[in-house]
């Protein structure tokens, strides 16, 4: 069929449907237009019978201009942000590094940054480094084929250790990468870094499994999807942790009821809902320090925290949060130095820690969300 634009400024268009190319799909001999509205909406009386009998054709073409026209729209938005974002792929590609100003609101009373600041920058450097090997940003890097089949990557174990907070206006460079992680999902490491210095301040890993976003149910890493991510990974494992003395791989205690600390009846705001439609992994860390006893937050700065994530949480669920201190015998405390990844372990004791067990549960059915484990250093002088 020969499509003509019958567009002219002299006609009433819905706001939302102006462009002459949203309106090449009418014959001018075939269609008396006497109103017009958003296309999913096109059933005026007055079109003719031309119309209907061709419905499914032009309403084919519609969908096609639509989406060919959204697809440029977003490739234009994300030409503008990748040459506005402070960061790139390292020369090798296996890796991305960004930069990022510390903001006036994303400090906290000691005019540090907070770590819920820390974990959202994560959170960002490793969509933009999906987004910049032509991963799909709406399911947090999602590959063809896992949006094919409706499949998201969601958060199993974060561990995020911190050395030294950045304070306010500092600026910060963080790299991360990916890899493999056996047969049911994946894993992000980082490190962090104070740009003017070079000096590591932070680092993180963390683990995730694919789930079905219909039916919200775990699913092996197939092959296919395997095989779409690997060749941007390490082709050797490269871990921002070393493999001993590793307290990202310890094991979480369960905390048994009663705990000494708690905060009960938190309720997710609608904006800690993600673009997955469940809450937002960090949201899970601001929980788990509401029932932190007041008196460590005035002596000690957080400076180790490691959550796994046992069930979904939804909008409508009210979470306790528990907190008790871990009996430890162990005084010692590992730190990590090092650069570029390789990094080595030094033990030194060190009596003025304080570790606890973390344990989020819904509210009055005990169902567990999540658990974790903080261990805490001493403030230290002001800057």
């Amino acid at each position: 069929m020969l499509l003509k634009s019958v567009l002219t400024p002299t006609y009433n268009v819905d706001p939302h449907f102006k462009t002459p190319i949203q309106c090449r799909f009418f014959t001018s001999d075939s269609i008396s237009i006497r109103r017009r509205t958003a296309v999913s909406r096109w059933r005026s009386p007055t079109f003719s019978a031309n119309y209907n009998n061709s419905a499914n054709g032009v309403n084919a073409q519609v969908l096609g201009v639509l989406k060919q026209e959204r697809k440029e729209i977003e490739e234009e938005k994300s030409s503008v942000a990748e040459k506005l974002r402070l960061g790139s792929l390292t020369q090798d590609g296996l890796s991305y590094k960004e930069k990022f100003i510390v903001r006036c609101y994303e400090v906290g009373i000691n005019k540090t940054a907070t770590v819920e600041t820390i974990a959202n920058l994560l959170q960002e450097v490793g969509g933009n480094h999906a987004q910049s090997v032509g991963f799909s940003t709406d399911g947090f890097a999602t590959t063809p084929t896992m949006r094919k089949l409706h499949l998201i990557w969601v958060t199993a174990r974060m561990h995020i250790e911190i050395y030294r907070y950045p304070a306010w206006s500092d600026v910060v460079e963080i790299e991360t990468w990916c890899q493999s992680e056996g047969r049911i999902g994946t894993r992000r490491d980082w490190i962090i870094k104070d740009f003017a210095t070079d000096e590591v301040i932070g680092r993180a890993t963390s683990k995730w499994v694919m789930m079905n976003q219909d039916t919200r149910r775990l699913q092996k890493v197939s092959d296919d999807v395997r095989d779409e991510y690997l060749v941007f990974c390490p082709k050797t494992p490269r871990l921002s942790f070393p493999e001993e003395n590793n307290k990202s791989l310890k094991k979480i205690s369960k905390l048994e009821d009663p705990a000494q600390h708690s905060r009960l009846g938190l309720s997710p705001r609608r904006a800690d809902l993600d673009m997955n439609q469940h809450v937002n992994n960090v949201a899970y860390i601001g929980w788990v320090l509401e029932s932190i006893p007041q008196e460590v937050l005035y002596t000690h700065e957080l400076e180790t925290i490691t959550l796994d994530y046992r069930r979904e949480c939804q909008h409508d669920d009210v979470v306790d949060s528990l907190t008790s201190p871990e009996v430890d015998e162990d005084t010692a405390v590992t730190k990590v130095i090092g650069t570029n990844g390789h990094a080595a372990a030094a033990t030194e004791a060190r009596d003025d820690s304080l570790k606890f067990l973390h344990f989020l549960r819904v509210s009055g059915q005990g169902l567990e969300i999540n658990r974790g484990r903080t261990e805490w250093r001493k403030k230290p002088e002001k800057r």
